[in-house]
């Protein structure tokens, strides 16, 4: 039996933290870590399909989603800041151990949580989500010059992270099969993009973005250390980042799972069926293992 998906919110630190959430809170528990410009809205696919058995949560961070979006001169747009905050999200909703699911931004959020609190990570689970310098594709020069000199790149920037060839670019990639997409995808990302002080918002967070690069080393070396339940979703499509970053996880971690797939940077946007199956083989085999341990 299928759970129903709730759409609930939590005060945290004076702000609405938005979530989704579904299936039996006794159930093997999912954080879903979202990535830009999405919501958790891009985890819709998974929770219709896990919930008969996962418990499973996916928060809207600070300035994204139905989330309250503070004013960034009264609000840090830091990856640190936003870590903290979901941090205290898991401990508003009791998420005592969770698998922790992270795409895009996902990543640095949830590698900030993962090395403040290791003792609540069950597993791993990335999806097109960058730890090593070298999985920054050629989309990055730009950025890289912002992070150098924001006032002189700053307008370059935003026309190219936030403009709407980019924002359909995240989803289509290099796949020739663009009837596969639901357009609504981009068109309403990029809506979002458009709202009053977004622009500000994002550009505020993607500056702190070069803050992930200095970091790489100590996740990398956090990975290498505890050698966690690592399962690794890329798709083979993504012009985000560079196709080498699923081998880099492996030299990290031997153990991982890795899985190539064809689809893009959101790789739930058509491979959701597979995904969803890996996911449960992945986490059902975790379950197992700690039944046995």
């Amino acid at each position: 039996m299928a759970y129903p998906t709730f759409y609930r919110s939590v005060r945290v630190d004076g702000l609405s933290i938005f979530y989704r959430e579904a299936g039996p809170k006794d159930g093997p528990c999912l954080l879903l870590l979202h990535g830009l410009p999405s919501s958790s809205r891009m985890f819709e696919p998974l929770l219709s399909r896990l919930s008969d058995r996962y418990h499973l949560v996916a928060p809207d961070y600070p300035g994204f989603g139905h989330s309250d979006w503070p004013d960034p001169k009264k609000f840090a747009y830091t990856f640190d800041h936003i870590a903290q905050i979901i941090g205290r999200f898991t401990e508003a909703l009791g998420l005592l151990r969770y698998t922790l699911y992270m795409q895009d931004y996902g990543g640095p959020i949830g590698f900030r949580m993962v090395l403040a609190h290791p003792e609540r990570v069950e597993a791993l689970i990335v999806q097109d989500a960058v730890a090593h310098n070298e999985g920054l594709g050629a989309n990055w020069k730009t950025r890289r010059a912002f992070w150098a000199d924001r006032t002189a790149n700053e307008q370059a920037l935003r026309a190219n992270l936030l403009s709407l060839a980019t924002t359909r670019t995240r989803h289509v990639g290099s796949d020739p099969n663009v009837e596969r997409y639901d357009p609504d995808l981009w068109t309403d990302e990029f809506a979002f993009l458009n709202q009053p002080g977004q622009a500000e918002i994002q550009s505020d967070l993607f500056y702190d973005y070069r803050t992930n690069v200095e970091a790489y080393p100590k996740w990398q070396e956090w990975l290498r250390n505890w050698h966690p339940r690592l399962l690794v979703i890329w798709g083979k499509h993504d012009l985000s980042f560079d196709l080498s970053e699923p081998e880099a996880y492996r030299r990290d971690v031997p153990h991982a799972s890795v899985h190539v797939l064809d689809a893009g940077h959101f790789a739930l946007d058509t491979a959701a069926d597979e995904i969803a199956n890996l996911v449960r083989g992945f986490v059902g085999a975790s379950v197992n293992r700690s039944s046995h341990a």
